[in-house]
């Protein structure tokens, strides 16, 4: 079941809102960039996403070069702390619209509700988002 979950980057600056279902997943990836980030997300459409403050210290970054489509993905970074509390995404096959949401910057989730979702494991490094990687330790 989907609930209202609020979050924030590390200073305060960027202040979002959306819906996640943590029954859902929380997924792992091992993609160069969610590898190097240590990203951990869960994922809310575009209509159950909303930046409340703090748009204006949002900077985008772009992988160049990518395996996505331009305007696909980006990712965001509060220009102030550094934090990436989202990514803003498109893939048809998938959720259409999303943000992929940084678990990490949610400022109102229990412990208990990140340690009982499921883990799901994506091998982003092989552009299979299905599948886990054959070595999952390092996630």
């Amino acid at each position: 079941m989907k609930k209202l979950y609020r979050g924030s980057c590390h200073c305060g600056t960027v202040k979002f809102e959306c819906q996640l279902d943590f029954a859902e997943g929380i997924r792992r990836c091992n993609c160069s960039f969610c590898a190097k980030t240590r990203m951990q997300k869960s994922f809310a459409l575009r209509d159950e996403f909303a930046i409340i403050s703090g748009k204006e210290a949002l900077t985008s970054y772009r992988a160049v070069p990518s395996n996505w489509r331009e305007g696909d993905v980006d990712h965001y970074f509060c220009s102030r702390c550094g934090i990436r509390p989202f990514s803003r995404g498109y893939l048809e096959d998938f959720l259409g619209h999303f943000y992929a949401v940084n678990v990490a910057s949610l400022d109102d989730v229990s412990d208990e509700e990140l340690g009982t979702a499921p883990i799901i494991y994506e091998n982003g490094r092989h552009d299979d988002y299905e599948n886990p990687p054959p070595d999952i330790r390092f996630m």
